[in-house]
């Protein structure tokens, strides 16, 4: 479990490190989750210890949430006169999500098929 997590703070490191040197427009975890993806995909499978460490994360991804419910209800006074535009902006970009994710799916069935067609 140690390489795992080792794995994932050397990719965001590498992320932090590439947006400080080139001033790109993008937080530096975003940055590592794309090398971290393109080294899975270069390795073709996931390490055990990946894995673990991964499925540990996720049965306390929640408590992640409590930092940002909290926020929202310290500034909820702040947060009341432009509640509008924030509601606005999280169904448009919910939709927006929605509709890439239904059209990405599509075309990787698509894909796949042709491929399982191809190999008869």
């Amino acid at each position: 479990m140690l390489n795992g997590i080792a794995l994932l703070l050397f990719c965001q490191l590498c992320g932090e490190a590439l947006v400080r040197l080139f001033g790109w427009p993008v937080p530096g975890p975003v940055i590592g989750m794309l090398l971290l993806f393109l080294w899975l995909r270069y390795r073709g499978r996931s390490s055990h210890d990946l894995d673990l460490t991964a499925d540990g994360l996720l049965k306390y991804l929640a408590l992640l949430f409590v930092p940002a419910g909290v926020g929202v209800m310290v500034y909820f006074d702040a947060l009341g006169g432009t509640w509008l535009k924030l509601g606005v902006t999280l169904l448009a970009s919910a939709v927006i999500t929605l509709v890439v994710t239904g059209w990405t799916m599509q075309w990787l069935l698509r894909r796949q098929k042709s491929e399982y067609t191809d190999g008869l």
